[in-house]
């Protein structure tokens, strides 16, 4: 039992039961509620937000209840998109002309179904202006009644895309009218243009300090003296002006940096805020010289100190006086782990004097001997306006990186600096200079001494490029400074980052109601006093023992104070307090202000939607962007149209016409009859920032008349197909409805093109090579595939093909043919034996072969541009007689036979069967099956390059260029030179791992001719041709090229299937050529004229497109197993390392030697090297660097692993060949002379092993220094490993710890690797200053030519700098 109020017993089971039928009839209550919510009908609310571009594409769904107040719905779309409710309207966009519609009431108290909108339909609404003023921005705190019940954060709100931005802050994001609108603060903010967060924090600042803002607006600028674009006080005046007069949210700060002589590189340096402000003062004093405010920026921020040493014997002390703008006060002492608690601490440290004993005694004046001394600072004067700076970045010397210290330092509302003061007037003529005073001890606070750590450069005046002359400061006695020095805080300069970067805001006291603001670039919001402690620093308490790893990287980095005095603490002038020309300048900028308002307000009323015309004389397709207001009618916005085309002297306007067009389908989907005087906003329903559809602007004669095109219409391009011309005529456009049945749609086309409906027959083409016979009469043009767009071919004869299957008709296989045929420009080769007019007869095998010269002299045009071409037939003529016979007896064993010759037209296969000669090629259709002839004629060509290379020279070419849609191609360039690939790293390589044998594992030649000579043959295994298996259309005739292809060229306009295999096509360009096909190569030209060799035959040309171009050169296939290799020449002590000299064929099972003997005629006859066998190598070449020696013995694709596109060194040898077996490491070595500063040339070193002292011994026999003295070092890079004498000494790893080559940090498994070695007794040389930068110069020269980086000049940080005339490069002596 319990005692009641009424002092009576109640039972305690009665209060249980009481309160539980309590808690029961409450959740009834709710549940009734939520059943009857459940009950009611709800409207769905879509808005779109048309205030301006970047988000007219984003809806805003709202699904509410249908007796929500229309007040209750306006609140919560202002919630939703983040803006004031009242400062914007919603109006119907149901299809409704908005512009006529009235908008909804916000103060409405009607239900939703009340005010038209409709349950269970989606109700569309568009956000727009409310009196043609944008929308305000609702901010985090603008709702909020006691700004210190939130706990609001007031750190930097990066900008988008914004650059250094830490992730210590969230992210907000906000649309262009944020910077349109003023904030309800009153202030305006900022534009960050990139990284200036630093610059807009300062401004802010001067601008809320009123003595500085007066004292501008009193200055008066005299623009017959000065450009208005480089004067600094005069933007900063406009600047203050705009800050205090905009509407906008947000103004530029572009043409202030302009004035001081940034270009938009500047935008994206991040500098130092207290640099910045030291920068700009001095700036500003040299600008304001000769008027009132020359003496400005002493007279608020300069104070004076004391800088003393005095003697601990005889009391003698040295002083001097010296000026400062700031005071640095450090966060933590050197040496220490505990941070100053708070500011007052840090300026007790400040003037804390230290002892100076030992070996930093002070040498006294009076005792004439090194004394004990006292030395440190005293301050003299407090300026007006006092400004701290903490010092948190430092430079840690564990790390040797530069820190910043987020420890916390506190700093009270107002400071008293009166315990700071030195009150003692000591002053002694006799030790007023003193040089051991210590000035230039770190305590020192002279003004050039106090500027951050960023600068490092004194010679130049705080960074302004002009010589400062100023004067010597004139010594005033503190007096009564004591009496008053009580100091207010009024602007918190915040840093949020790492010493790396990061953003600066401002915490700003307004003079005017004492009120905090946060000043963060483009956003200005009221703060609290809480808000300023959070900016102290350190942890915020609540992470416990982890509390100092987590501290705050945000916390103030600029303290600015006023000293409170009533006579002079001034209040901000009023609008009639301005100067005239202050009213001027505001009546100004006001009307420039209005004036780009209303500039916006037409860019936001301002329809932007592509334009397309087919111009009626060029035929050729043009595109535009038609800009036309929305008020605009389509008739002004048809001659808008046609002045932008230029038509005004080809065409009539009234023969141009405005008509809606889809460029993707190439689909006209209405035009406009009788609605010339419609606006074009309602035409193209509204603005947007982009429209689904296009606009083209149709012409017609001024015989024809506008054809209409109604909405819900398909286009049809209609191609009327001859059979017995087996031609297809142009298009013939025709517009149709899906419902239309074949029937009807034959009745339309027969009216249209004028041909009898009764034998019509349609083909829809519905995609590529997807042809569909319209045969069913009833069936609509929708259910036969009909789109927006449609291509359909007509014919109508009355032959018997239409009643042969489609498939097997004649029009079937001519629309086949012409939807696969492209059309080629082939240039033959310049000397072409072929002929235009004459087809070139070819011998049976077998026959005499001497024919073919008789035919080579009966090709018209000048002997001299055949001779090459019949010098090398005319050799052949032996070969190609012996070779028919052995063909006849032999079959298809001709596989077996190895060839080591090296003619371009070795190996010559029996020639085509005999055709008649006297045909004209000229428009000579070759449609009939491919005709066969030996097998052996036509095998599997390998990748190979080109075979001709006018300047012997190489260049790379990345393989990611190989790996498009033509990996079997090799690249060429322009002036028909190949562009050899790069090697590469393979795995097969046996430089990979050089002791491996490649015979462990097959190698994958996926392009060889010999992997591919059962997939790769334009035959099969019977030896049929695939050719005759399919039809395939081929078409050439002579073709005029354009000027400028060069005499000699001719060219063949090619009409072929693409389905045609290269085989095939090659084939058929044998009469135009005058050679076999495997004795010319196919080169694809692309874009810059850039060639790729089309070597697989089994490929068709589906690649190919219309009008593309071939060039045919002349040249041998390979042959099953044949590589064509680009040999280099190896001058390991040239500037040019790599030379090349010829394109040789190495063939399967060939010994290095074998290869070797082929090689010398060659490089006599055409590179001028005459070579015995032994008296030089052949090498693995990977890029630039050698590799792996080639020994005699070798066998390819055994021991060396071969492939398409192969490279190789060829080395000449000074003597005997010193290589004997794969188990010796031939490096090249280089020794360094470091008392000459020169490197001697490369000598090659031949090892038994892999053994490090084995090196140093051999090194040592080379060079006769002792052997303890041998230092070496690996080179780096790519061969020679060139590095600049200045850097070798110190940059390389000398003298590894290591007993064998193969392990790191060597890794030489392989030769070829560069080694450099030294004597360690000698000495470096020293050089002169003029000595070492003439070394520099030539080193940096050689360097350069070799392609090498020069790397001793480091990067220097770019100093913060403004040019006093605008033009930084006409400062450069300052520098």
């Amino acid at each position: 039992m319990v005692p009641g109020e009424e002092n009576q017993l109640v039972p305690k089971e009665d209060v249980f039961w009481r309160c539980r039928q309590n808690i029961f009839d409450e959740m009834k209550k709710k549940f009734l509620q939520i059943e009857n919510a459940a009950e009611e009908p709800r409207v769905l609310c879509i808005i779109q937000d048309t205030t301006n571009s970047k988000t007219v594409n984003e809806r805003i769904t709202l699904n509410l209840p249908a007796s929500t107040p229309v007040r209750k719905f306006f609140e919560d779309v202002a919630n939703k998109v983040g803006y004031i409710n009242g400062t914007f309207d919603l109006v119907w966009g149901n299809g409704i002309n908005t512009a006529d519609m009235a908008p909804l009431d916000h103060t409405s108290d009607k239900a939703l179904l009340d005010a038209s909108f409709e349950p269970g339909k989606k109700n569309f609404l568009h956000l727009t202006d409310k009196d043609g003023e944008q929308p305000q921005i609702l901010l985090e705190d603008s709702s909020a009644v006691d700004d210190s019940v939130h706990d609001r954060f007031i750190g930097p709100l990066p900008r988008e895309g914004s650059v250094g931005s830490t992730s210590d802050y969230v992210s907000q994001t906000y649309s262009y009218s944020s910077i349109l609108n003023k904030s309800e603060t009153g202030y305006v903010g900022l534009v960050n243009q990139a990284m200036t967060c630093y610059l807009n924090s300062l401004l802010q600042t001067l601008f809320m300090t009123p003595e500085f803002r007066n004292a501008l607006y009193k200055w008066e600028f005299e623009e017959s003296e000065e450009d208005p674009v480089t004067s600094i006080p005069y933007q900063l005046q406009r600047l203050f002006v705009l800050l205090q007069t905009s509407k906008k949210r947000a103004i530029e700060t572009t043409d202030v940096t302009r004035s001081f002589g940034w270009d938009s590189s500047e935008a994206w340096q991040q500098h130092d805020v207290q640099e910045l402000c030291r920068v700009m003062f001095d700036a500003l004093e040299q600008k304001w010289k000769q008027t009132e405010q020359a003496d400005l920026i002493n007279e608020l921020y300069q104070g004076k100190l004391k800088d003393y040493v005095r003697c601990l014997e005889c009391g003698y002390e040295g002083w001097r006086i010296d000026t400062y703008l700031d005071i640095p006060l450090v966060i933590r002492p050197y040496g220490s782990s505990q941070a100053f608690a708070s500011v007052e601490e840090a300026l007790h440290a400040f003037i804390q004097p230290e002892i100076l004993d030992g070996p930093n005694q002070y040498f006294c004046e009076r005792c004439k001997k090194k004394c004990d001394a006292r030395k440190g600072l005293r301050f003299l004067h407090f300026p007006y306006l006092l400004t701290l700076q903490l010092k948190r970045f430092d430079f840690d010397y564990t790390t040797m990186h530069r820190i910043k210290l987020n420890d916390r330092m506190t700093f009270p509302e107002e400071l008293d600096m009166s315990t700071f003061i030195d009150v003692e007037d000591e002053k002694s003529p006799q030790t007023e200079s003193c040089t051991d005073s210590g000035a230039e001890n770190e305590g020192s606070c002279h003004s050039d001494q106090m500027s951050n750590d960023f600068s490092n450069d004194d010679g130049v005046d705080e960074g302004i490029c002009l010589e400062s002359n100023s004067g010597t400061e004139k010594i005033s006695k503190p007096g009564l400074e004591k009496s008053s020095l009580i100091y207010e805080l009024f602007s918190v300069m915040v840093h949020s980052g790492s010493a790396a970067g990061g953003h600066y805001y401002a915490c700003i006291k307004s003079f005017s109601d004492e009120q905090w603001y946060s000043f963060n670039d483009q956003h200005v919001s009221r703060i609290t006093q809480e808000d300023i402690k959070k900016t102290h620093g350190g942890s915020s308490g609540s992470r416990g023992y982890y509390s100092s790893a987590f501290a705050s990287s945000t916390n103030a980095y600029m303290l600015i104070y006023r000293l409170k005095d009533p006579a002079r603490n001034a209040k901000f002038l009023e609008v009639d307090e301005y100067p005239e020309h202050i009213k001027n300048l505001v009546q100004r900028e006001r009307e420039l202000e209005e004036q780009e308002k209303r500039q916006r307000e037409i860019e936001r009323n301002t329809c932007k939607i592509k334009l397309f015309c087919l111009h009626p004389v060029k035929q050729v397709m043009m595109e535009n962007k038609l800009e036309v207001h929305k008020d605009k009618t389509l008739k002004e916005a048809v001659e808008m149209a046609y002045k932008m085309m230029d038509l005004e002297e080809v065409i009539p306007l009234d023969c141009c016409r405005l008509v809606k067009y889809d460029e993707f389908h190439d689909y006209l989907e209405r035009s406009y009859e009788g609605e010339e005087d419609t606006p074009m906003g309602l035409l193209l329903g509204g603005v947007k920032s982009t429209y689904m559809f296009d606009l083209l602007l149709e012409t017609r004669k001024p015989d024809q008349v506008f054809q209409s095109y109604k909405p819900g219409e398909v286009m049809v391009k209609v191609h009327v197909v001859d059979l017995k011309a087996e031609s297809v005529a142009a298009p013939v456009t025709v517009r149709a409805y899906l419902n239309q049945t074949v029937t009807e749609f034959k009745q339309l086309i027969s009216k249209a093109i004028h041909l009898p409906a009764e034998t019509m027959r349609i083909v829809l083409e519905r995609c590529y090579n997807d042809l569909r016979l319209l045969s069913v009469p009833s069936k609509t043009l929708k259910a036969e595939g009909f789109f927006r767009s449609n291509k359909v071919f007509v014919e109508s004869s009355e032959t018997l093909d239409y009643q042969m299957a489609f498939t097997d008709s004649h029009l079937w296989k001519l629309l086949d043919r012409h939807a696969n045929t492209i059309r080629l420009f082939v240039l033959l080769p310049e000397q072409s034996p072929g002929s235009y007019s004459k087809r070139v007869s070819y011998q049976k095998a077998g026959g005499d072969s001497g024919n073919v010269d008789d035919d080579c002299e009966r090709v018209k045009g000048p002997v001299g541009s055949l001779k090459s071409v019949e010098a090398i037939l005319e050799e052949s003529t032996e070969k190609l007689k012996s070779l028919s016979l052995q063909q006849q007896h032999d079959g298809d064993n001709g596989d077996s036979s190895k060839s080591t010759e090296t003619s371009d037209f070795e190996n010559i296969e029996s020639p085509l069967n005999e055709r008649d000669s006297s045909v004209s090629v000229d428009n000579r259709e070759l449609e009939q099956q491919i005709q066969t002839s030996d097998p052996e004629n036509f095998q599997s060509e390998e990748r190979s390059d080109s075979d001709v290379n006018n300047d012997r020279s190489t260049s790379s070419v990345d393989s990611d260029i190989l790996s498009s849609s033509h990996s079997s191609d090799t690249l060429c360039n322009a002036d028909n030179a190949q562009i050899p690939l790069a090697n590469g790293l393979d795995s097969h390589s046996i430089t990979s791992s050089r002791r491996t044998k490649a015979n462990e594992g097959k190698k994958e030649t996926w392009d060889t001719a010999e992997e591919d000579s059962g997939t790769d043959s334009e035959y099969d295994e019977s030896g049929k041709s695939r050719g005759e298996m399919q039809y395939m259309y081929f078409k050439a005739e002579p073709y005029a090229a354009d000027e400028g292809s060069g005499e000699g060229h001719k060219w063949l306009m090619v009409h072929v299937d693409k389905r045609i295999t290269l085989a095939a096509f090659k084939q058929h360009l044998e009469p135009f050529v005058g050679v076999l096909s495997s004795h010319f190569k196919v080169f694809r030209v692309y874009a810059s004229n850039q060639e790729f060799e089309s070597v697989r035959l089994n490929e068709t040309l589906s690649s190919f497109s219309d009008d593309n171009k071939i060039t045919i050169r002349l040249g041998r296939a390979l042959k099953k197993g044949e590589y064509r290799v680009k040999v280099y020449q190896l001058l390991v002590n040239e500037q040019e390392p790599c030379k090349f000299l010829l394109d040789a064929v190495f063939a399967k099972g060939m010994t290095v030697r074998q290869s070797k003997e082929e090689l010398i005629p060659q490089l006599r006859e055409q590179c001028g090297l005459e070579l015995s066998i032994d008296r030089f190598r052949l090498r693995k070449k990977t890029w630039k660097n050698p590799g792996t020696v080639f020994l005699d013995y070798h066998i390819y694709e055994e021991d060396i692993n071969i492939s398409s596109n192969w490279e190789v060194f060829l080395e000449v040898l000074d003597g005997v060949e010193k290589m004997k077996s794969m188990s010796q490491l031939a490096v090249l070595s280089r020794r360094w002379r470091p008392s000459e500063m020169k490197l001697d040339p490369f000598q090659e070193v031949v090892l038994e092993s892999s053994s490090v002292d084995e090196l140093r011994e051999k090194l040592s026999e080379i060079s006769g220094i002792p052997l303890e003295d041998i230092e070496f070092a690996k080179g780096r890079g790519t061969f020679p490993c060139d590095i600049s004498v200045l850097d070798i000494h110190q940059d390389l790893d000398w003298n590894p710890k290591v007993s064998t080559l193969n392990v790191w940090p060597l890794y030489i498994c392989d030769d070829g690797a560069v080694i450099f070695y030294r004597d360690k007794t000698e000495e470096l040389m020293e050089l002169t200053d003029e000595q070492r930068n003439e070394l520099m110069k030539k080193e940096s020269s050689r360097l350069q030519k070799t392609g090498h980086r020069v790397t001793y000049s480091p990067r220097k940080e770019k100093a913060l700098k403004i040019y006093l005339d605008g033009a930084p490069n006409k400062d450069l002596t300052q520098d």
